[in-house]
């Protein structure tokens, strides 16, 4: 049975050396958050362990650095300063591979800091917005505190919980982070164009948020009977939703209804995913199964990057030695786009950095991470064209990527592909 308590009440039930698990991006129970901080000067030796969170993340401050560290499974914002500070590391990992981490106590967690919507008449909560690796690290933690928020929207699927099997409760409303929608630009827009036309009627999509998802979904108002498996979607997703192009009836898993890990944006779409049984939130380790996923017909994954060098190794989670975000599920949807009927694995980037730096580059940055292999590859997207690798040589590759790059780079990049590779030949074939 459960007990309720006040925020200060239930942390007292956290012990030094402990390791706590924080709910995920808009599910981040911020109240309960602030009260283990103010204990700080009681505790040591506390790990917090989480994805990427929205909202204020006071245990990476500098002042609480001799209590609180820092295991980001995903480095977001309200982190990122103090991971490359030290106050915190980076545990780079398919995010498929999360929840059996908790559940096999390779990464053992005495505490889960959870938010969660008000029971329904049987007594059950739900996980709202986020399920992801949520239900693994409730279901892993020796204790579990959980916000219980009547703002959190009610989802189905492997996020409802009895309210029992939580051990500290604690009461309190307060609204959910919203994202405001990113507006493409020109140079999205176009590449949105680009993907979009690689989609087919009846495909099942995979996205992330910003601004080139946004113009994909844009351009996809004409297409019929779309599909949804993917570890998050935003407003442009309910949007193509509403507009008749997405219905999921050609799906193997889960037909007819839209899969997602979470969901991150405005209150409208909280309140889309409310109780709805057109959406399934199911746990990240199903959802982001490869093999799960290669099930689905024509599945269509869509991801970014910070940089591909000229062979098609993609960098996406740091900035040469300085880590900005993480592995995410990026290889699993690439991987099982690839194995999909049909199928297409995607990487959308502007060909240039606000500062005018290429973003195909000879090499990747000295310390960047390998996210995905240039094996695993095919299909590279900027605003100048569509690069298909897929059974190309390295030159081939390389060739096909200057050919997409923006026209003030195309000569150093070729300048430096010849000195690599040789003479570039034409690639020979329609691919």
């Amino acid at each position: 049975m459960s007990i309720t308590l006040s925020a200060d009440e239930a942390v007292r039930h956290i012990s030094s050396n402990s390791r706590v698990f924080v709910h995920s991006i808009a599910a981040a129970p911020v109240h309960l958050i602030d009260a283990l901080v103010r204990r700080h000067q009681e505790l040591e030796q506390i790990e917090m362990v989480h994805l990427h969170t929205e909202g204020r993340a006071p245990y990476a401050d500098p002042e609480y650095a001799d209590t609180f560290f820092t295991r980001s499974l995903f480095v977001g914002a309200n982190v990122r300063k103090a991971i490359n500070e030290g106050r915190g590391d980076y545990l780079p990992v398919f995010l498929s591979e999360v929840p059996q981490m908790f559940r096999s106590g390779i990464l053992p967690l005495d505490v889960a800091l959870l938010q969660v919507s008000a029971p329904d008449k049987h007594g059950y909560c739900s996980l709202g917005t986020s399920v992801d690796v949520a239900r693994s690290a409730f279901e892993s933690a020796s204790i579990v505190i959980a916000q219980v928020n009547p703002r959190v929207p009610r989802t189905l699927g492997d996020g409802l919980i009895h309210k029992d099997r939580i051990d500290y409760i604690v009461h309190h409303e307060s609204p959910l982070p919203e994202l405001p929608a990113e507006e493409p630009g020109e140079t999205e827009l176009k590449i949105g164009e680009y993907v979009a036309e690689l989609i087919d009627d009846g495909a099942t999509l995979q996205m992330g948020i910003g601004a080139i998802p946004n113009a994909v979904l844009r351009s996809l108002t004409n297409h019929r009977n779309l599909g949804i498996h993917t570890e998050m979607f935003s407003d442009g997703v309910m949007d193509l939703y509403h507009k008749g192009a997405i219905t999921g009836i050609h799906k193997k898993t889960h037909p007819g209804k839209m899969v997602a890990g979470f969901v991150y944006g405005s209150r409208e779409l909280y309140d889309f995913i409310d109780d709805n049984p057109a959406v399934a939130m199911l746990d990240i380790g199903y959802i982001n199964d490869a093999a799960v996923i290669r099930r689905n017909p024509k599945v269509t994954a869509i991801n970014s990057a910070i940089e591909v060098d000229l062979t098609g190794q993609v960098c996406a989670d740091s900035i040469g030695t300085y880590h900005y975000s993480g592995v995410g599920g990026q290889m699993d949807f690439i991987r099982g786009a690839a194995l999909s009927p049909d199928g297409k694995p995607i990487i959308a980037l502007p060909s240039v950095t606000g500062k005018g730096i290429s973003r195909i580059t000879p090499f990747l940055n000295q310390g960047a991470g390998v996210v995905t292999t240039r094996a695993h590859v095919h299909y590279v997207i900027t605003e100048y064209g569509v690069a298909n690798l897929y059974g190309k040589t390295l030159s081939e590759r390389a060739k096909a990527l200057i050919a997409i790059a923006h026209p003030d780079h195309r000569d150093k990049l070729e300048k430096s592909a010849r000195e690599r590779f040789g003479q570039l030949k034409p690639i020979v074939g329609s691919g």
